[in-house]
Order: C-alpha cells, then structure tokens, then sequence
C-alpha cells in the first residue's frame, strides 16, 4: 500500500537536513495539514515537510481520508485500527528516510487527532528512534500495549486545548502518564479555551520544540 501527499521544499533552498512528516486527523487529509507546516517551516529552514493522505478514503466525501473507520468510539476499536493502519504509516517513514538520504534521528513526526493516536502508535515502536514526535489534540491508543510494545524513547510533546470536545482534555494527561511510566521523555502544554484545533501557542510550543530537536 503506497500513498503520498502535499510536499514543502526547504525554505532555505539547500538539500534537506531533516525531515518533517505530518498525520492528519480522521476525515482531514495532506493539504490541511501542510499549511500547519508553513507555520512551522520559518524554525526549521533546512527541514522538508511532506503531509501524507491516509490510505483510505471515506466513503461519499471528496478528499476526506481516514487511518482507520470510526464506529463505536471503543478502545478496542482504536487499537484494532492502529494496528491495521501502522504498517502502512511504518513503510512510509522508513522510505522516505531512504528517499533523503536521512537517518532516523533527523525525522520528527507532527500528528493532529487520529494522526496523533497514529505518530506515537508508529514512532515508538520503531527499533531506531527519531527525533521526537508531536502529538496535537490527540491521545495514546492501548497504553496497556506500551511497556511490552515500545522499541525506542524519541522525545515527546502533547499539545491540547481544555475546551476540546472531541477528543478529551484529560486524554493529554493519561498519555502523558503511560509515557513518563514507560521511560519516554515527554512534555505537555495546555492551551487554555481551546477547542479540537491547534492555536497561537501551541504551534508556538511546536515550533520552538521542533527546532531544539532539529534546528
């Protein structure tokens, strides 16, 4: 299963030194998510960004795509579609880190929602640890899993709004919790009043994390 999405040259104009992947949300798709990477894009100047579309459109909407169906809202079905969408997301990364020539320290992984649920299912179980991952708006799917299932510790950052009423704000301190448990070095920031989005200061928290691991 191959996909692909929107791509962003480094600002700087010279061959990329990094690499940025984005994970949109469920229904969402590239595009939406690489204009999150303009914003970014002035603290990282030699980083590309690519945003891909997930493998699987939704059915009767234009450019929607989601990493798995959502049904039942269950955690077992937000496990059962993690795990059925990781290798897809897994073959991705590790081609693109061939594609550029890059080692897996110079990834880092930016994810909103399912995109988030997706970036930590995938980017902790690799054997080689990338830079960091990024999670917005999103959480940790079967944290159970994680203590057996991790393969390497990258560096963490959850970004979520109090007011979001998709997926909930406490969402941000239980992944923060099985992280921490499992060794993982994370860090949190809150943004007061937020809904299911990202504003002013967390991609302000994005991009001054971004550039300490990659800058």
């Amino acid at each position: 299963m191959s996909f692909d999405g929107p791509r962003l040259a480094p600002l700087s104009g010279a061959k990329p030194d990094a690499l940025v992947i984005l994970i949109h949300g469920y229904g969402s798709n590239g595009d939406d998510l690489i204009s999150l990477a303009r914003m970014i894009q002035p603290a990282l100047p030699h980083a590309a960004f690519v945003a891909p579309n997930a493998p699987a459109r939704m059915p009767g909407l234009a450019e929607a795509y989601q990493w798995w169906p959502i049904d039942t809202f269950s955690m077992a079905e937000r496990a059962a579609g993690a795990d059925a969408a990781a290798p897809g997301l897994d073959a991705f990364i590790t081609q693109e880190l061939k594609d550029a020539g890059l080692p897996s320290g110079r990834v880092l992984l930016i994810g909103f929602s399912q995109g988030t649920m997706m970036a930590l299912h995938v980017g902790l179980r690799r054997s080689e640890a990338l830079a960091g991952i990024i999670g917005i708006s999103g959480m940790l799917v079967a944290p159970e899993r994680l203590p057996s299932d991790i393969a390497s510790r990258p560096p963490v950052l959850l970004i979520h709004g109090t007011e979001d009423d998709v997926v909930p704000f406490r969402s941000m301190s239980l992944a923060s919790t099985a992280l921490a448990e499992a060794s993982v070095p994370v860090e949190a920031h809150v943004s007061p009043g937020v809904a299911h989005s990202v504003a002013q200061d967390g991609l302000a928290a994005a991009a001054a994390f971004a550039s300490r691991l990659l800058g």
